[in-house]
């Protein structure tokens, strides 16, 4: 074969083409119509759903279609109003460097971006850096680059990923300013994207909030089971390997339908470079990708109480859990008190090891990483 076919096509990082993507048809369109038509969206997914993979791929499409520039901005290491200035800037001129003279007319603009070039120590990949002169005036720097941006000619589609992040920030004027900002662009179409669904919602939905009422929303579900089913067989076939179907029917069901670990385990069996994939070799490999996560799902023992252990633990048996309170789930599990699996819940909740989920009948809650469920259950 050659070998120009032998890549990886199961993908883990970033986004490679449309043909590596699967489904989120409906969700694209919706994105795409949304940003040609102007309209801000609110996108909220749980991490490892593929939220990130779907901004790439709809960016892509737009870039096919229109003249248009995508940023893509991840908040969440940022920790206040000066490192989301920095970031922003950073990708500003990762961006538009590709058009010479918008890259030339930033720089000029902004006298007080000071780029350096260093290289990174252990892989040699040069890396650049941004030095605000005026660090301590963020609020101008922020509206001069986005004014700027506005005045590019052409949209420019910008997303906001962990877009939740700002309730951190220590300004507490953060979602005011920036709401008074963005709202007076005109070519700047915005994607506020965030895996907190409770932050998410209390930013966009509260009455008080600067940015209530002011975009679409979209929550992002799990793939179809048929539709994935068909995209990893036919990945597969397209590189002369063959997966059994009860194989991908165990690895959607192992995975619970989310899309990283979903990829991670097609990803490490297309690596073993067997071509005839069965249900015991699918399971065997399940097995090595906890034994290899084992280390550092151990340390999630050191950052918590016995209590929320044992928590986490009777939570991931029960796979999902509606009832917490509830003395049957708290006597057989051996959980103590109403109280304690309340303090517990909320601290897991928090540290983002457990997702809470609305439903019809109210709130679900589950372990929000798959793999950790899975060793949960395995120990």
């Amino acid at each position: 074969m050659n070998a120009a076919n032998e890549y990886n096509p199961f993908i883990i990082n970033g986004y490679y083409d449309k043909l590596h993507f699967c489904d989120r048809e409906d969700e694209s369109n919706r994105l795409v119509t949304n940003l040609k038509n102007q309209t801000n969206t609110t996108l909220f997914s749980p991490r490892k759903l593929g939220k990130t993979g779907l901004i790439n791929h709809i960016f892509a499409l737009c870039n096919e279609d229109i003249e248009c520039d995508c940023l893509y901005i991840d908040l969440y290491a940022t920790q206040n109003l000066a490192d989301f200035t920095q970031l922003l800037a950073k990708e500003i001129f990762a961006t538009l460097p590709k058009k010479k003279s918008i890259a030339q007319r930033f720089m000029a603009q902004f006298s007080s971006l000071r780029p350096t070039l260093s290289f990174d120590p252990l892989t040699g990949i040069p890396e650049l850096s941004l030095d605000l002169a005026e660090i301590n005036k963020p609020n101008e720097n922020i509206q001069s680059m986005f004014q700027y941006l506005d005045n590019i000619g052409h949209p420019v589609f910008i997303a906001f990923d962990e877009f939740q992040q700002i309730v951190q920030y220590p300004e507490k004027n953060t979602e005011a300013l920036l709401r008074t900002i963005l709202q007076k662009l005109r070519n700047c179409v915005f994607i506020f994207a965030g895996s907190h669904a409770g932050m998410m919602s209390e930013i966009f939905n509260s009455a008080k909030r600067p940015f209530y009422s002011s975009t679409a929303a979209l929550a992002l579900g799990k793939i179809p089971t048929e539709k994935y089913s068909v995209f990893i067989e036919k990945l597969f076939a397209n590189r002369g390997r063959t997966i059994q179907p009860d194989a991908v029917a165990f690895i959607l069901d192992w995975t619970n339908g989310y899309t990283y670990p979903v990829q991670y385990v097609c990803h490490q069996i297309f690596a073993s470079g067997k071509r005839l994939i069965d249900l015991q070799f699918t399971r065997a490999i399940a097995a090595k990708v906890l034994e290899e996560q084992s280390h550092i799902y151990m340390q999630y023992r050191n950052m918590l109480t016995l209590a929320q252990w044992e928590l986490a633990k009777a939570i991931a048996k029960e796979s999902s859990i509606s009832q917490p309170y509830q003395q049957a789930f708290i006597q057989q599990h051996k959980l103590g008190s109403v109280s304690t699996v309340k303090r517990g819940l909320d601290a897991l909740i928090d540290k983002e090891l457990v997702l809470a989920e609305a439903t019809e009948n109210g709130l679900v809650y589950s372990v929000y990483d798959k793999l950790f469920l899975r060793f949960l259950q395995r120990i």
